[in-house]
């Protein structure tokens, strides 16, 4: 029965053991689970309210970047506008400075035709003026005298190289 003894069940220092059980567990939910608790409260709270920050960022972010979007597309667009008409205003300018330059071309050279036109006419009246004055003067060389071919001839001759 020694046996016994020692498996015996003693009902005091259950309840004892009971009640320090007891005791210890409010101690520790008194003092260290509220406060954990309190702690870790303030920590999911925390963490939940940087996810609300983040995804309002993020949020925000897809606006501006829409907002980006459409202001680069609209900028594109605009761009896109002002070299078109930029280049239908240089190919108008270009046109007319090419028409401008035919109709300036056009009119020098008609202006060189007629001065050409004009100055040939002066020389053949040069020309005829000179012959008449040639003649006139031989004519009254031969007046002067009456001559044979070969002082004509000399006569020519002479007058020729009196005009050089």
């Amino acid at each position: 029965m020694q046996f016994l003894d020692v498996i015996s069940v003693n009902i005091w220092a259950i309840l004892a053991s009971l009640a320090n059980l007891l005791i210890l567990a409010w101690i520790i939910k008194r003092f260290l689970f509220k406060p954990v608790k309190k702690v870790v409260d303030a920590r999911r709270a925390a963490i939940d309210d940087d996810y609300a920050k983040a995804d309002a960022a993020r949020t925000e972010a897809e606006e501006l970047k829409q907002n980006y979007e459409a202001s680069m597309a609209a900028a594109q667009q605009t761009s896109d506008q002002i070299i078109a008409e930029a280049s239908r205003t240089a190919e108008y300018r270009s046109n007319e400075i090419v028409a401008e330059a035919r109709e300036k071309a056009t009119e020098i050279r008609r202006q060189a035709e007629a001065d050409a036109v004009l100055e040939r006419k002066k020389a053949e009246d040069e020309m005829k003026h000179e012959i008449a004055d040639v003649s006139a003067q031989l004519t009254g060389k031969l007046l002067q005298r009456e001559i044979n071919e070969e002082d004509h001839r000399n006569l020519i001759d002479s007058f020729l190289n009196d005009l050089d």
